[in-house]
């Protein structure tokens, strides 16, 4: 049997997602004493933020070559 492939949109955007992702991470880092999860957690926040910005640039139009 051949399992069909999930279609489905993501409600929301690639950006909204980090943003997302970096906010709840940046949540629990807060709620944490300081430490090795503490780090983990500052980590992700620092990965997701960067994510974002590969993602901004990435998709944004750039340079234009004149017509």
């Amino acid at each position: 049997m051949i399992k069909k492939r999930n279609r489905r949109r993501p409600a929301l955007t690639l950006q909204e997602r980090l943003d997302k992702f970096t906010r709840e991470a940046r949540a629990a880092a807060e709620k944490t004493p300081a430490g090795a999860e503490r780090h983990a957690l500052l980590q992700k926040v620092r990965d997701g933020k960067a994510a974002a910005e590969m993602e901004r640039l990435l998709s944004s139009p750039g340079p234009q070559h004149p017509k």
